[in-house]
């Protein structure tokens, strides 16, 4: 099987290691890719947003199999131009694909369907915004109603901040506060049924102790061996099937990776967020524990029968990965910045660097984003895992690097929220 993974991100790094691992895979290509993915996979100069140049690249190295990592592609319609060249990929259409790109469409399906979630109110003018903050209360939770990276929701004590937020949208979804730990769980989807991959938990904010705005992830872990028993369970009942359902309904079937962000309340789990692609960093410490064969797993799904492909199983033990980003992420970055010990690290076997935004130049390996890097690592526990995580870091610098010391050091809950409220 050739696999071509559409994207230039950790995620897709990940997604390339997890896929070369596949005995069936016998090529991986990336467009474009970036100097970590090249070392596993080959680069092709293609924009990852033009969907019939990723369809003729895909035609032209007869690819078997298509993974379109990021949300943007997504919600663009890249993976409607691969499937109209008739190769399977593994990323919903356009139209599912509005489960994340609007968050008031959303909202609309997770009401229709009786997913339990937030209450929330779709505004489009600042008085309708004032009455739903009022509403709702504090905490106060606005998002911006449009694709944002990770970073257009706000949640604040300050009801000027959150009426501020909104002002800067076109359209923003207002929604009452989920007090409770908050856990991802992906779930690959034929279009028909899904199945989960482990959950993991994601560091969104950039300062220890869940301080600062928010970032497209800081660090993860996995497994959470503090979730209860039974709650995965739970969601694929009352969230996934009903979903898929109701998109079914609707005539756009989802193919490819619900990515279920949930609030783990007093009466059991809530749904914060529908995102129609593998989280990035938290599916990194997943696909680190992965024993299936990724590959097999996403082309089943992608031909719309998963009944074909092993149920996913996973390791013993525990991974974290732990985000270095640049000098004034997430506000903005510094790029062009020498990176220096990677190469070192690599030769580690429990440990790995999956590449996000850097670039190859004559200077060596340079930052070319806010999350630079992040560092892997694979334990007998959490606590082993983390350890080594951090001892890789340490091994890693490049002018500015900023990371957060606290990943994974507990399980993210109520004050992670609370802090940023301060």
């Amino acid at each position: 099987m050739k696999a071509l993974v559409v994207g230039t991100g950790g995620r897709e790094h990940a997604l390339a290691l997890a896929l070369i691992r596949d005995p069936a895979v016998t090529e991986v290509h990336a467009a474009p890719g970036n100097p970590g993915i090249g070392a596993v996979a080959t680069l092709h100069d293609v924009d990852p947003m033009d969907g019939p140049a990723v369809a003729a690249l895909a035609t032209s190295i007869g690819a078997d199999l298509v993974v379109v990592g990021p949300e943007a592609p997504l919600v663009a319609g890249v993976s409607d131009a691969v499937r109209d060249a008739g190769i399977a990929c593994f990323g919903p259409s356009r139209d599912a694909a509005r489960l994340e790109g609007s968050k008031a469409f959303s909202k609309e399906v997770m009401a229709t369907a009786g997913v339990p979630t937030a209450g929330s109110r779709t505004c489009t003018t600042a008085d309708e915004a004032a009455a739903a903050l009022d509403a709702f209360g504090a905490p106060y939770v606005v998002k911006d109603d449009a694709l944002a990276a990770g970073k257009g929701v706000v949640v604040t004590n300050d009801r000027d901040e959150a009426l501020a937020h909104a002002a800067g949208c076109e359209r923003v979804v207002v929604e009452e506060f989920l007090d409770g730990p908050e856990f991802s769980l992906f779930v690959v989807c034929d279009g028909t049924t899904g199945v989960p991959l482990l959950p993991a938990q994601d560091f969104k904010r950039v300062f220890d102790g869940g301080r600062g705005p928010n970032t497209g992830g800081m660090g993860s872990y996995a497994p959470l061996t503090w979730l209860p028993s039974g709650t995965v369970d739970a969601v694929m009942a009352d969230v996934v099937v009903p979903t898929l359902a109701e998109m079914r309904r609707r005539g756009a079937p989802f193919v490819g990776c619900l990515y279920v962000g949930l609030a783990l309340t007093a009466v059991g789990p809530k749904v914060i967020e529908f995102n129609v692609r593998f989280g990035d960093p938290d599916i990194q410490p997943v696909l680190a524990l992965l024993d299936s064969p990724l590959g097999v797993i996403l082309k089943a799904a992608a031909d719309g029968d998963l009944s074909t492909a092993p149920v996913p199983a996973f390791a013993d033990g525990a991974a974290v990965t732990v985000v270095m980003a640049s000098a004034g992420y997430p506000e903005g970055s510094s790029k062009g910045d020498v990176i220096v010990g990677t190469e070192t690290l690599a030769k580690e076997s429990d440990v790995d660097v999956i590449h996000a935004g850097t670039a190859r130049t004559d200077a060596g390996l340079v930052t070319a984003g806010g999350r630079v890097l992040a560092v892997r690592a694979i334990g007998t526990d959490v606590a082993d895992a983390r350890a080594k995580a951090y001892e890789g870091i340490s091994s890693i610098s490049f002018p500015g690097a900023q990371w957060r010391r606290d990943i994974a050091a507990e399980p993210l809950g109520v004050m992670e929220g609370a802090a940023a409220l301060d």
